[in-house]
């Protein structure tokens, strides 16, 4: 194989090299300009409220999906391969937020409360499962589409009836999120705003899925791009709610962290990973999850 060339083939699809690199030196801006902004960013929230901060930082991450839905109005698809690991990145920045801001303050906090090792791991366990169930409960009551439709030709009736059932799907994926960012507040800041910027991370690969998905079934760039944005918004919902929480009984911060880490990773595990997998492209996924992993405990560092 002539080794001058740009592009290979793994998996069935062309990796362009040139896309990976100007991906990952964005991605390096973006964790530098996070360190350097950080000082004036905790100067000006340190007079807020946990409330306050919650409500406002869950509703910018939120909105980074209507940011993520930008690059619709300049095109129409992008390769699967790309979208699969854009699906991995949002996975990897997502499980480390869940390990490292919320699992760990969560056995931190109840060892604290409580002053034993073993009811820490009770309270971790507990309410781990009750997030994990809380949300399989909702995908069961709740009727809705598999989190991602998928490019389509043309426009689907049946689909097009039914896309009010993917936007609660994305609704069901969104308010468990929020809900990390409110409660994740409730400690120490500079963790809640780890949550908010992994979050933000993680919407603007799933705003332009979103998007592409709605444009495959016929919407017009302006209705995609507006629907893609309200299913944003529901994340200061959660956002209001797990800060107000966390603020008006501060015993259930621990439960609230675990909670929350419960619930991202059934996202994680029942909709991110598996939708990312479904269409050959698994080592691409499995690779973006490693960098959004990687990413997350960058910005965790520099955050200090």
């Amino acid at each position: 194989m002539n080794q001058s060339k740009v592009e290979v083939i793994q998996d069935g699809a062309r990796v362009s090299w040139p896309g990976v690199t100007t991906s990952l030196g964005v991605l390096v801006l973006f964790i530098l300009m996070v360190s350097v902004t950080w000082p004036r960013i905790e100067y000006w929230i340190s007079g807020m409220g946990t409330i306050q901060i919650g409500l406002l930082a869950s509703l910018v991450a939120g909105l980074f999906t209507a940011v993520g839905a930008i690059p619709i109005f300049f095109l129409r698809r992008i390769p699967q391969s790309v979208e699969d690991a854009m699906m991995g990145f949002g996975a990897g920045v997502m499980l480390a937020a869940t390990a490292f801001e919320l699992v760990l303050p969560a056995v931190e906090g109840a060892e604290a409360q409580y002053g034993v090792v073993g009811m820490a791991i009770l309270v971790l366990a507990v309410g781990m499962g009750l997030g994990g169930g809380f949300l399989l409960l909702l995908h069961r009551l709740v009727p809705h589409e598999h989190f991602m439709i998928g490019p389509q030709s043309g426009a689907d009736p049946m689909k097009i009836r039914r896309v009010y059932l993917f936007i609660f799907a994305i609704a069901l994926h969104n308010l468990p999120e929020g809900l990390a960012v409110g409660v994740g507040f409730g400690g120490d800041v500079s963790d809640g705003m780890t949550l908010a910027v992994a979050i933000g991370l993680q919407n603007m690969p799933e705003g332009l899925v979103v998007a592409i998905a709605l444009l495959s079934l016929g919407y017009s760039k302006i209705t995609a791009f507006g629907v893609t944005l309200l299913t944003g918004l529901v994340q200061p919902v959660g956002g209001l709610m797990g800060a107000v929480a966390v603020s008006v009984m501060e015993f259930l911060l621990p439960w609230g962290l675990a909670f929350a880490a419960g619930a991202m990773l059934f996202v994680i595990s029942h909709e991110i990973i598996p939708e990312s997998h479904r269409k050959g492209h698994e080592a691409k996924a499995t690779l973006g999850v490693l960098i959004g992993f990687i990413a997350l405990i960058a910005i965790d560092l520099s955050l200090g």
